[in-house]
């Protein structure tokens, strides 16, 4: 003798039926869920590295226009004794405290004079025929060069022996 489904079997068949297909769809809206918010997740890593990396790139740009205003400070100094010694003393305090300011950035200049020439922290302008220095030593420096933190920031440019 076969069991025939009743009705109330029928019905629990089909209420079972549809709590499992509830179920999936439950787990698949969980997970849409959980990569949608992976994806903003990563999303606002990305933009604040963006963001970071833009506002480094700006400090970058700024700091460099700032050593061209040094540049012409260091300039000025060399001819401050010309200069009545009020204006002298007004252009060493003002380069003292734009050197001060580029120190607090982490800007700093570094020594070329008599060192070995390095392509990665000078620019050769000149090579320049010398007895008195060995080859490839820096026997002057047109430009100081920089670095900001521990990265090269501006080469110094530089006239080089041969």
């Amino acid at each position: 003798m076969e069991a025939t489904l009743t009705n109330p079997d029928l019905q629990m068949e089909e209420l079972l039926n549809e709590i499992v297909e509830v179920k999936q769809q439950l787990e698949a809206e969980r997970e849409k869920h959980l990569r949608t918010l992976a994806d903003f997740v990563n999303y606002r890593r990305r933009t604040e590295r963006e963001f970071a990396n833009a506002a480094e790139a700006g400090k970058h740009e700024l700091i460099l226009a700032l050593l061209e205003v040094m540049d012409n400070f260091e300039l000025a100094l060399r001819h401050a004794e010309d200069a009545t010694e009020p204006i002298s003393r007004g252009v060493q305090a003002i380069y003292r405290q734009f050197k001060t300011l580029l120190e607090k950035l982490s800007v700093t200049p570094f020594d070329s004079l008599g060192e070995h020439f390095d392509p990665e922290s000078h620019e050769a302008i000149a090579a320049v025929e010398s007895e008195r220095h060995e080859s490839g030593a820096v026997i002057e420096e047109l430009r100081r060069g920089y670095r900001w933190g521990g990265t090269l920031l501006r080469p110094a440019q530089v006239f080089v022996a041969k």
